[in-house]
């Protein structure tokens, strides 16, 4: 009994934009550290297709942002993408330190696993970065379009439309970066390629419409908390 009391005190003490804006952090630094990691996802006419781990959060991203820019404001939304950007950049510099500096005596014996591990984190932070600037901002932009054109009705349309193209920037822009490997030939990095760019695109539009009840319950959330002032 008290234990729900103390947890009911405790989560009504959380703001709840901040909560959201705390979750989309946890998804970006999700993505960046573990995101390395490609799992197989079944084979279609031949081709093996493959998906990054991150494909479970990364979605949530997206519903984020557009819960916040329905409530808000695309400006509102920007900024919490530009923290998110500004984490990444963080997870980046922070990485590369961590991996030139020197390993005590204790450690060495696993340094080499450590960089290994790391090293190939920079890389998809920074791959993670130029295709989190594209897509995010490209997310919300077609979003504010989208309600122009049809005001505030049909949210599950503007949700998923801007969903599907911005995660289709992302997807397309981040495995091309992350996963091209320079000393395999052109033939080869294509079919990896578009063996990891298709189903994983597909599989994080298929969640942003798995989610679309979410953005419809974080909206009201959202709301109501605006109306309680």
């Amino acid at each position: 009994m008290k234990f729900g009391i103390l947890r009911s005190m405790f989560f009504k003490s959380i703001q709840k934009l901040d909560f959201l804006v705390s979750l989309y952090i946890f998804c970006v630094v999700v993505a960046e550290v573990m995101g390395a990691k490609t799992v197989p996802l079944g084979s279609l006419f031949g081709m093996s297709f493959n998906g990054s781990v991150a494909l479970f959060v990364l979605p949530l991203t997206f519903t984020v942002n557009d819960v916040i820019t329905e409530v808000f404001g695309k400006e509102r939304a920007r900024s919490v993408i530009r923290s998110g950007l500004i984490i990444i950049a963080l997870l980046f510099f922070y990485t590369l330190v961590a991996t030139i500096l020197p390993p005590s005596k204790r450690f060495a014996p696993n340094e080499a696993a450590y960089d290994t591990i790391f090293g190939f984190s920079l890389r998809m932070s920074l791959a993670s970065l130029v295709a989190f600037t594209f897509a995010e901002f490209l997310d919300v932009a077609v979003f504010v379009k989208l309600r122009k054109m049809f005001g505030k009705k049909n949210l599950w349309l503007r949700n998923n439309v801007s969903n599907f193209i911005g995660q289709f920037i992302d997807t397309v822009t981040f495995v091309t970066l992350a996963f091209y490997a320079f000393d395999k030939p052109f033939a080869a990095n294509y079919q990896f390629i578009a063996g990891v760019v298709l189903p994983y695109w597909l599989l994080k539009c298929s969640m942003s419409i798995i989610e679309t009840p979410l953005v419809y319950l974080g909206t009201r959330w959202l709301k109501s908390k605006k109306t309680e002032k």
